[in-house]
């Protein structure tokens, strides 16, 4: 079984989106993050991780609001957002690490 430090430290870009079930922002990205995910299947991966059952990750990467998302690629962060992104902007971030 792949760990979180497996998949982040991969060839593809890895989109990760720390979030919380309580959170409303949250939610409404969802169906952004998937569609993403979708349109880029095979060419990056995507996680979600609840910042409420994964403290020690969360903690640390600095996430200290969500929903934050990070774009991984060989085991480090080139770029992060804290907050709502919209699917143009987070499609073109991921894109330049294809």
């Amino acid at each position: 079984m792949e760990t979180f430090q497996d998949i982040i430290k991969g060839d593809k870009p890895v989109l990760v989106d720390f979030f919380a079930t309580w959170c409303g922002q949250c939610k409404a990205m969802t169906p952004i993050v998937e569609s993403v995910a979708k349109k880029l299947h095979g060419q990056s991966r995507m996680l979600k991780i609840d910042v409420d059952k994964n403290q020690a990750i969360a903690a640390l990467y600095k996430v200290q609001t969500v929903p934050t998302f990070r774009i991984f690629r060989k085991g480090e962060v080139v770029w992060r957002n804290a907050g709502g992104v919209n699917k143009p902007t987070l499609m073109q971030q991921i894109r330049k690490f294809v």
